[in-house]
């Protein structure tokens, strides 16, 4: 049976970093970061790409692209699991949110932070993403005749990887 996972970075957000005063976690979506998640959101439901579960980090930028990508995709916001694990967790945490799903699930997007969501689109599939996942972009990776708890280094067969950028030039 085919299995579907697609990784989103988020996307983008206001500028800032570790401060007493301004927490990388609580950075928010600046507008041009609500549009492109919207466009791309709007890109797959477009290309009739079916997404029956969604996970994101807990970081403010995460769960909004999550919500935003939802609105378009037609899926309840609310719906939306959280994984604490994600933001800052490398790419194990992302392997253990794909390892620990429900085999009833087909097709699950995760919305994740650049480096660790590149080198996991990396590990599953050899493919060369170009070093850096751009905002609001997603890697689709296919799986077949595993089970999500056997998904490891190689297992997944790339399919795309769509851009803001490259989705206005289509």
């Amino acid at each position: 049976m085919k299995k579907l996972l697609y990784l989103v970075r988020h996307a983008t957000a206001e500028e800032g970093g570790n401060t007493p005063m301004f927490r990388d976690f609580d950075r928010i979506l600046t507008s041009h970061g609500i549009i492109e998640a919207a466009r791309m959101g709007k890109h797959l439901a477009e290309n009739n790409i079916k997404i029956e579960l969604l996970i994101s980090s807990e970081a403010d930028r995460c769960k909004s692209t999550a919500k935003i990508f939802a609105e378009q995709l037609h899926v309840d916001a609310d719906e939306i699991k959280l994984d604490e694990a994600i933001y800052g967790g490398g790419a194990r945490a992302y392997l253990a949110a794909v390892n620990n799903l429900d085999e009833k699930v087909k097709s699950v997007a995760i919305f994740g932070h650049n480096p660790d969501i590149t080198f996991f689109a990396e590990y599953l599939t050899r493919a060369d993403i170009g070093g850096s996942m751009e905002k609001a972009s997603v890697v689709a990776i296919e799986f077949e005749d595993v089970n999500w708890n056997e998904i490891s280094n190689k297992s997944g067969r790339f399919l795309f990887y769509w851009s803001p950028g490259t989705i206005a030039k289509a």
